[in-house]
């Protein structure tokens, strides 16, 4: 099944230290289309740290993800939510094998391990 990362990419700092830090905020097993709808779930409701007086506030859909624009007294804002597919993994848990079941040995041996029955009596494809 195929994971999908949640990115929010925001704005943080004010003036000349305003810079863009992206994170990961959750992953979703599914479809695109399950992880585009959690990820529209959490745009709508993200509240960003910057402006601290919001003006306005739009949320624009792109091709992968929205697009949160908030206007605040002197400057604007964004905050981009992404889907993207989750390659790999470098902390991801590791997995582990599920044991296969060994056959069992039905064949009856003596107490030396030597079968009873050697292997070969009673095939028919031998000369």
């Amino acid at each position: 099944m195929t994971v999908w990362a949640l990115v929010v990419e925001t704005t943080v700092g004010t003036s000349e230290r305003k810079h863009v830090e992206a994170h990961v905020v959750a992953h979703v097993s599914g479809s695109r289309d399950d992880a585009l709808v959690e990820l529209e779930r959490r745009a709508r409701s993200y509240g960003p740290e910057h402006p601290r007086s919001p003006r306005r506030r739009r949320l624009l859909r792109e091709r992968d993800g929205f697009l949160l624009v908030v206007d605040g007294a002197w400057q604007s804002f964004a905050t981009r939510f992404t889907v993207a597919e989750l390659l790999e993994d470098s902390d991801a848990p590791v997995a582990v094998p599920e044991p296969v079941d060994e056959p069992v040995d039905q064949v009856e041996r003596y107490t030396d391990g030597v079968p009873v029955k050697p292997a070969w009596l009673g095939r028919d494809d031998l000369p």
